[in-house]
């Protein structure tokens, strides 16, 4: 008994399989964690490491080298670039992609062993470095708070709070807050009356830096008790550390008789924030990666709501991302667009088979939805942007196993069988054919979705949804089928009408006749359309992850190189001027000296710089966004000439850097200059496409050194450091000590005040063997300005330049990228140095390679099952010669539609592939069966296509139809018209080109087979 007819002989089974599916769905919806994109783990940490008054050469080689040294004995690690600036080292450590996340943790464990030993071993005045493995934190839920009137003491308190209060939120993992006021408590010695009562900088930073410490002061026992003795309290404002005693040679001074002390922001913020134009900080919430960011962003809402009595008046919190929004919103438009495609299917099924098939199909269809969900929570699959499309794309693959049964069963139970013969008939003949041609379809999406690296983690619940449905689908098809069918279908009197008796079918039969006799001239034809199809093909524009259709995009400004951060916010407020008068632009938040939180986790922010601004957008809907930003681009360019003005769109997908890039990699950072500047050159000449060309390693700065005088200085016991401390009390500011406010801790610099009209040469420094002042320019034979370059890049221990360039938005990165390929790669390097191209070249091409590698599996397994199917050879190749026609359609179909082919039209290109086999194996299928009952092999090709005819057109259309919610939506569009187009053109390959290639594949052994019986 097959497990068809014991779905009918014992229907209570069957009963619990359809409750346990629907229940279990709705629980599954309920439960399912919600995420905006696919969580994909980002491999990277950062070691950060300062060095006071170390040039960026210095930086690189005294302390980016030996780190780097150490990381790299780590066999795990794949890729470790360095940032080196004057005083700061930044290393950036990528973990090979075969590396799963749970690994992570231990991997990060031996690096921070690694980072420690090497440490030991820097230069003096080296700090600690510090290694952060967070780097890849998504604070989905971010806001900017602007507090108008409130001192940055109050707004730096009102931060704290809110962030304190929603750390307490059930599911938040952290708060992080950015552009906060930065202060400090500013003393600025009057130098007269320093010099004239022999008060050194350096007496007021010793008696500053323990005015405020903690310190234990011991414990006393009495009896059987001990008592805790706290340290005398410090200054706590700045009216006592104004009133510090300082001893000088004898005499005791109050601070406040030789210098100012006041209270203010610092003069070079790290990071100037507006919100609208409005200064503002930001505040980001990052929740739990296995909880419902749905759940957890509205009891966010609603603790903000609460706080909202506590929060001081005229604050406002402006949402600049809701990323539960947005998943909320995406979850409703899946049930829209599920409803949509079920409806579809059932109206063409309606329509073409009666709506008894139709409601049998349509039950099964739902059934496997809801079920998908269901063990989509069972193993943990969110609900996100990947999934939820992976159920629309699977939704016309759904339906070919229960259209198969169903058809099956309908048409034996119209020539009289019973419905239990019907299904046992039925199940019979196509339950292993069916479940050998699902998993070939499943096998198409395996080469990504098993990919070890970024671009497979992100859509590896395309292929795990996929699968589990159409599993799933397959194991409905012979059981819920059956019984619904059982319960729906009529049976009819033997010997009834011809089930394919219709004109439809007799105009298929007259037409495939014809082909069969002229079946040279249908296969040059196919060849023929295909080679041009071929060539249409390579005329498509090439992407590799298309744009989002977040209301989102950015602005890039960068300022040359030393400019400072107030420098760059004026120039910001230039363009928030002119979005104030721009009705489709509803917010936009401005950063000068970085980038953002990472709010998505496909953002990826631009590293700390004072000459660099950020800019994010939000308007009304993407269509405004491409005519916004050409007027944008173009009021920049004309508005702001002193900087580098771009734009950029927001894109789905890992990924980051430009578009184009090239990296210069060797020893001397002239002659990298030298070939970036040729490179740069090079592609605005190829190319009017090539936008924007540039460096990453900037402009070099103009420092300036003292020359020290080494006898004169000695002799009056002067050191370096001495000359070094007097600049920076000129210039920066010493810090004396913190001045701690709760937990917050304020610096108290030292510094000549701004307003002092003495230059640098007019500095008195103080002499330790004299215990009196002397100008600097006794010990020093005059300030000598240099050149320096104060961004030098490395990439895997080798200085490396990268060349990067923006293009038009009307133009795709691989387009540009063939324009100017030959022409860079024709630029002659000296020996030591190599081009190596970067940006989405490298990115797709490393997908690409990963595919690869897992392709050939997966081909070779689809190639075993379609074999091991028939027993035989002729059969499989009679289906996989399909296979290169498949092209033919998605070439109409994305020249047609001018949609440029991305990765994610690829995965189309793959499911049309397993799509095809799994059509073309049901129709050999039947053809070997009809052909062992006896008839000649042109009348068996013609019957058994007749009888496939309403499943592979029935299948292929609610296919092609169930994608159209898909066409609304940027990420998906190239994958759906990829699907429809070639499953069009792959319908007719299926009912005229598979059973020409079958008889032409077979009539030689027919005719043998005839001639033996005759001489017999």
């Amino acid at each position: 008994m097959t497990i068809a007819r014991a779905s009918i002989d014992k229907p209570i089974l069957t009963w619990l399989l359809i409750l346990g599916c629907f229940l279990g769905g709705l629980w599954g919806f309920a439960s399912l964690g919600r995420l905006e994109d696919p969580a994909f783990t980002i491999k990277q940490a950062v070691i950060s490491t300062s060095y006071p008054g170390a040039s960026a050469d210095q930086v690189a080689r005294e302390v980016s080298e030996p780190l780097e040294s150490a990381i790299q004995q780590m066999g795990e690690i794949d890729k470790i670039t360095s940032v080196n600036q004057p005083g700061r080292s930044l290393i950036e450590v990528e973990v090979h992609s075969t590396y799963d996340g749970d690994m992570l943790p231990d991997i990060w464990t031996e690096l921070r062993a690694k980072v420690r030993d090497a440490a030991r071993n820097l230069p003096s005045g080296v700090e600690a470095p510090l290694v952060n493995d967070g780097f890849g934190d998504v604070f989905g839920l971010y806001y900017a708070v602007t507090a108008p009137g409130y001192t940055d003491a109050e707004i730096y308190r009102l931060g704290t709070w809110l962030r304190r209060e929603l750390l307490a939120v059930d599911g938040v993992t952290d708060v992080e807050l950015a552009g906060l006021p930065e202060e400090a408590i500013f003393v600025e010695p009057e130098l007269a009356i320093s010099v004239a009562h022999n008060v050194p900088p350096q007496a007021v930073v010793e008696a500053l830096a323990t005015a405020d410490s903690v310190a234990s002061a011991g414990s006393v026992e009495h009896g059987n008790r001990r008592t805790v003795i706290e340290a005398p309290e410090g200054s706590d404002s700045v009216s006592d550390i104004s009133g510090l005693s300082i001893g000088v040679n004898g005499e005791v001074l109050n601070l406040f008789d030789v210098a100012q002390v006041h209270r203010g922001p610092v003069d070079h913020p790290s990071l100037l924030l507006r919100h609208n134009g409005e200064a503002a900080f930001s505040l980001g919430v990052a929740g739990r990666a296995d909880e419902n960011i749905v759940e957890i962003g509205h009891r966010v809402d609603d603790r903000i709501a609460e706080l909202f009595a506590e929060i001081p008046y005229g604050v406002t919190l402006n949402p600049i991302y809701q990323q539960h929004l947005v998943v909320e919103e995406a979850s409703n438009d899946f049930l829209v667009n599920l409803a949509m495609s079920v409806a579809i299917v059932v109206g063409v099924l309606a329509l073409f088979m009666g709506w008894r098939a139709a409601t049998v199909v349509g039950a099964t269809l739902l059934l496997t939805v809801v079920g998908t969900l269901f063990f989509m929570a069972i193993f943990s699959i969110e609900m996100e942007r990947i999934s939820l499309g992976a159920l629309i794309i699977a939704m016309g693959m759904l339906v070919d196993n229960a259209i198969v049964v169903a058809e099956g069963m309908q048409i034996s139970m119209q020539q009289g069988k019973s419905s239990r013969e019907a299904a046992e008939d039925t199940a019979g003949k196509t339950q292993i054919p069916l479940l050998g041609a699902t998993v070939i379809g499943i096998m198409a999406f395996a080469g990504i979705g098993l990919s070890p690296d970024a671009t497979g983690e992100f859509l590896f619940s395309l292929f795990a949804v996929i699968g589990i449905s159409l599993l799933l689908s397959w194991g409905l098809a012979i059981t819920v089928t059956p019984l619904l069918g059982h319960y729906f279908f009529k049976r009819g009197t033997e010997g009834g009408a011809d089930a394919y008796g219709g004109a439809m079918f007799r105009a298929y039969a007259a037409t495939l006749r014809a082909a069969l006799k002229a079946r040279w001239l249908v296969i040059a034809g196919l060849v023929g359309i295909t080679v041009l199809c071929l060539i249409g093909f390579g005329q498509i524009r090439q992407q590799f992850f298309p744009n989002s259709n977040t209301p989102l995009f950015f602005v890039h400004y960068k300022l040359p190189q030393g400019s400072t951060v107030h420098d760059t916010a004026d120039d910001l407020a230039v363009i928030e001027d002119w979005l104030d008068s721009r009705d489709e632009v509803t917010a936009y938040t401005s950063y000068a000296g970085g980038g953002a939180t990472r709010f998505m986790l496909t953002y990826s922010a631009e590293k700390p710089n004072p000459s660099y601004g950020h800019m994010i957008i939000r308007t009304e809907s993407i269509d405004t966004i491409p005519a916004l930003r050409a007027d944008l681009e173009k009021f920049g360019r004309q508005a702001l000439p002193q900087g580098e003005f771009r734009t950029r769109r927001l894109v789905f997908g890992p990924g980051g850097g430009d578009p184009i890039e090239l990296r210069v990699s060797g020893p001397d950072p002239v002659v990298l200059r030298q070939i970036g500047q040729q490179v740069i050159e090079v592609m605005e000449a190829t190319s009017p496409d090539v936008l924007d060309p540039r460096t990453n390693w900037r402009e070099p700065e103009l420092v300036i050194r003292p020359d020290y005088a080494t006898e004169r200085a000695q002799s009056a016991g002067i050191s370096r450091d001495d000359v070094a401390s007097t600049l920076r009390f000129a210039t920066d500011g010493i810090t004396g000590g913190v001045y701690r406010e709760g937990e917050r801790q304020i610096p108290i610099i030292v510094r000549q005040s701004p307003d002092a009209s003495s230059t640098l040469r007019d500095q008195p420094v103080w002499s330790q063997n004299a215990q009196d002042f002397m100008l600097i320019e006794q010990v020093i034979d005059g300030l000598h300005a240099e050149v320096q370059n104060t961004l030098i890049h490395r990439r895997d221990r080798v200085a490396t330049l990268t060349v990067g360039a923006d293009i038009p938005p009307n133009r795709t990165a691989a387009e540009v990228f063939g324009q100017i390929r030959e022409a860079v790669e024709a630029i002659h390097v000296p020996q030591g140095y190599a081009l190596t191209w970067g940006g989405e070249y490298e990115s797709s091409s490393d997908a690409q390679a990963s595919l690869n590698s897992q392709l050939p599996l997966s081909l070779l397994i689809m190639v075993l099952i379609s074999v091991l199917l028939f027993n035989a050879v002729r059969q499989p190749i009679v289906i996989w010669l399909l296979v290169p026609m498949s092209v033919n359609g998605v070439a109409l179909g994305l020249l047609g539609t001018g949609l440029p082919f991305t990765f994610t039209a690829l995965l189309g290109l793959l499911s049309l592939s397993g799509m095809l086999i799994k059509n073309g194996i049901v129709l050999v299928e039947e053809i070997d069966l009809v052909r062992a009952e006896g008839r000649p092999l042109r009348e068996a090709i013609v019957e058994a296509c007749v009888s496939r005819l309403r499943p592979v057109v029935l299948a292929g259309a609610t296919t092609i139809l169930g994608m159209l919610p898909l066409l609304g939506d940027a990420f998906f569009v190239s994958m759906a018209v990829t699907i429809m187009g070639g499953l069009a053109f792959a319908s007719v390959l299926t009912l005229i080109a598979a059973p020409v290639f079958y008889y032409v594949i077979f009539a030689r052994s027919e005719r043998r087979a005839v001639a033996a019986a005759a001489a017999a």
